[in-house]
């Protein structure tokens, strides 16, 4: 168990949440003021996608991204910075009948315009999902080749912002693990466990074990699920070695039937650790432990 962890906010997220809580901020300014919102309450780290103002559809806009990053630095917020780079990776194939050609919805880019934002925006940590997977929806697959990964591993590395590597099966973490001894992942290096997402790894506790168990003894990693049991699960991350995340992208609900904002969860995992006897660290220590500099 950790008596010392930090707090992420995922702060809103690609999925189709606007519709279910107006407290899920679209816009930079929206996003940015969500940021310091979480970051008064705890969270050391915010981790950020970019959605269009004017519909909350998930984006990759560059400029999305410039806007929400130059209004978080003008604010002087000691939070760290986590970009995704998970955008540019959807493909969406047609029907059982008939499978091509591929849904209009998809979404392939190259690994150059999945990091155009990250070699120039330069956050402390990025995301890196390692894996393709199914999701929720009949015909979506995530999709994130090795070839890819290594290319985007590559460039992140040499951008100096630090991975982080997103494990959402068993599989993405032996992958995760052959990029490290590529010496393509930065150092030390940092791991989200990503729990309960439909069809990857379910947010048993023995999954969890199971991946804590095979996690290298010197990566620093955080966990989450999603849902109901987003808040169970800082309890259960802080038992497996685990730091936490919170947040809009993966619960909008404080509790049963009460939507929640981003400060709101922060502060109920905050609640949480205290209980446990967890100190909750601040975002200098943070920094200190991960070897980051802040770029902002």
């Amino acid at each position: 168990m950790l008596h010392e962890a930090f707090i992420t906010c995922a702060v809103t997220g690609s999925g189709a949440t606007t519709s279910k809580s107006a407290l899920v901020p679209c816009s930079p300014s929206a996003i940015a003021a969500s940021c310091l919102e979480a970051r008064a309450a705890g969270a050391a780290i915010v981790h950020c996608h970019v959605r269009e103002p004017d519909t909350g559809a998930a984006s990759r806009c560059l400029s999305l991204y410039r806007e929400l990053v130059d209004r978080l630095r003008s604010s002087k917020t000691d939070a760290i910075l986590n970009l995704t780079t998970g955008m540019g990776g959807d493909l969406y194939v047609g029907s059982p009948d008939a499978p091509l050609p591929l849904s209009p919805k998809t979404d392939m880019a190259s690994v150059q315009s999945r990091t155009e934002h990250i070699v120039e925006l330069k956050p402390e940590i990025c995301t890196l999902d390692c894996g393709t997977m199914n999701f929720a929806e009949s015909d979506y697959v995530m999709t994130n080749t090795l070839s890819h990964l290594r290319a985007m591993a590559k460039i992140i590395r040499d951008s100096g912002t630090r991975h982080e590597v997103e494990i959402f099966d068993s599989g993405h973490l032996v992958l995760a693990k052959q990029l490290a001894d590529e010496d393509l992942l930065s150092h030390p290096t940092l791991a989200q466990l990503c729990m309960g997402i439909p069809y990857g790894a379910p947010c048993d506790l023995s999954t969890f074990s199971s991946l804590v168990s095979n996690m290298p003894h010197d990566w620093t990693y955080s966990a989450f699920a999603i849902g109901r049991m987003s808040l169970p699960y800082v309890g259960a991350a802080l038992l497996g070695g685990a730091n936490v995340r919170v947040g809009l992208e993966d619960n909008l609900y404080l509790r049963k039937g009460e939507l929640a904002s981003n400060g709101q969860l922060v502060a109920r995992a905050k609640t949480i650790m205290e209980a446990m006897g967890v100190r909750v660290l601040e975002p200098a220590e943070v920094r200190e432990r991960l070897e980051l500099s802040k770029r902002w």
